[in-house]
């Protein structure tokens, strides 16, 4: 676990510190494109944030090559090769269409390609649990397709939740720990080394959101774009595959760990978990193609009918809207791992019933709005700093609206002295509060600007 987590901090340190420069990168290169009507955000913003991600992995990569354990990932399978051949190709093609603007059929052309490439490489499906009926050998054409289909599907599941502020990368991040949960129990509490792979890439994947959060949540300052949410995809199924298609639960010998595997770990869940952990981006990802071909349009049409859009349109904050999505996604993911790890179906689902109704109660309170702790505040930028509470007892409202009528009166007056003129103590009342019509509605309980 301690390697694990040493990799995990050093991506998480390397996308932060990287996010920054990127941003400044992107801004001098014009990848900053102006608002479009399906977006959501008032002003220009960067992308490109997937330089970062990228530069995270390929750290977390050297980082995890020189530890004991994790190093035998990279002698005993080609799982890293592909990895990094697909990642690069596809954040390629992330890359250009932030910058120029790629077509859907193009870029389509080259997830399959970067897909193609992994599986040349070694990284396929070669077997499914099925219920029932338990493990199929697959034919080699047959895993090459599920592959290259299962990574096409997650990649622009993650490109199509791309749409409010932290959505896709806390999303990304709660599937890559839900996997990271379940693939570390496989391959430590088991035994199974097969498993190594993808724990080490869940690890990799949710230091990469991590680090890029940051710079990402409400109100973002820079995008990850394309670049960073093809490659979000394509790590996330490149984990997905490495569990689902090597690790084989229902292999039987006496004697051995595989029988604790078969007894503890359901046949059906190296199926079932990876549909979960991206359960809310696969469905927003068929309605979205159901809406636009129904529509007449093409299924690659951007439009602002995704489950956040809509989210936002009966009456949700930004935030909220965003802590939603983050709740049924992890509610999902989790109870589909606490049901693997536990003998009784029916403890895993009163557990999930209860988060259920818990997070449902807390999150349509109306006066609920997420913020970090006071005491984290400290770690994060002064952006997402709540303003600190000031102990000076506020003025009456008799007393602002006296001071700003004789002050009105006083501006009129350009001849003349009349006598009339404030002490210390109102001149220092009045510059905190300002003048005018706004300064009397914010602080003497009028409702507007015009004081009505």
């Amino acid at each position: 676990m301690r390697e694990f987590l040493l990799t995990l901090c050093v991506v998480t340190a390397v996308t932060y510190l990287l996010t920054g420069p990127v941003r400044k990168f992107a801004i001098i290169a014009g990848a900053m494109p102006q608002i479009r009507d399906r977006d959501v955000h008032k002003e220009p913003t960067p992308r490109l944030g997937g330089i970062a991600m990228f530069g995270g992995l390929c750290a977390g990569l050297l980082v995890a090559a020189h530890l004991d354990k994790l190093s035998s990932i990279f002698s005993n399978t080609g799982d890293v090769p592909a990895l990094l051949a697909g990642a690069t190709i596809m954040w390629v093609i992330g890359v250009l269409d932030d910058k120029w603007g790629v077509d859907a059929l193009v870029k389509l052309g080259g997830q399959m390609v970067a897909a193609g490439v992994m599986v040349f490489k070694g990284v396929t499906v070669l077997w499914l649990p099925i219920p029932g009926v338990g493990t199929v050998v697959l034919h080699q054409t047959w895993g090459t397709f599920i592959a290259v289909a299962l990574v096409v599907i997650s990649v622009n599941a993650v490109n199509f939740i791309d749409g409010l502020d932290g959505l896709a990368a806390g999303m990304v991040c709660i599937a890559a720990l839900a996997f990271f949960a379940y693939s570390y129990r496989l391959s430590y509490g088991y035994g199974i080394a097969d498993a190594l792979p993808a724990t080490l890439f869940s690890a990799i994947l949710v230091g990469m959101c991590l680090g890029f959060l940051p710079h990402n949540l409400h109100p973002a300052r820079i995008f990850m774009g394309d670049s960073g949410a093809l490659l979000l995809g394509l790590v996330l199924s490149v984990s997905m595959i490495s569990l689902t298609g090597r690790v084989d639960p229902s292999v039987i010998t006496s004697g051995s760990q595989t029988v604790a595997v078969h007894a503890m770990v359901p046949i059906y869940i190296p199926l079932l978990l990876p549909l979960t952990v991206i359960a809310i981006p696969l469905a927003d990802l068929v309605l979205a193609v159901v809406r636009r071909t129904w529509n007449g349009q093409s299924p690659f049409a951007a439009d602002k009918g995704h489950l956040h859009h809509r989210l936002l349109q009966i009456g949700h904050s930004h935030s909220r809207a965003v802590m939603i999505m983050y709740f049924w996604a992890a509610l999902f993911a989790f109870a589909t791992v606490a049901f693997s790890v536990n003998r009784t179906p029916l403890l895993a689902v009163k557990i999930a019933m209860a988060a259920c109704v818990i997070g449902i109660i807390v999150l349509l309170l109306p006066r609920f709005k997420p913020h970090a702790p006071r005491m984290a505040e400290r770690f994060l930028p002064p952006r997402y700093r709540r303003p600190a509470e000031s102990t000076e007892p506020a003025p009456a409202p008799e007393k602002v609206r006296e001071l700003l009528t004789r002050s009105d009166r006083i501006s009129a007056e350009s001849t003349g002295d009349h006598g009339d003129s404030f002490s210390h103590e109102d001149e220092e009342l009045l510059r905190k509060i300002g003048t005018g019509a706004h300064a009397a509605g914010r602080h003497s309980g009028a409702t507007g600007r015009n004081g009505s």
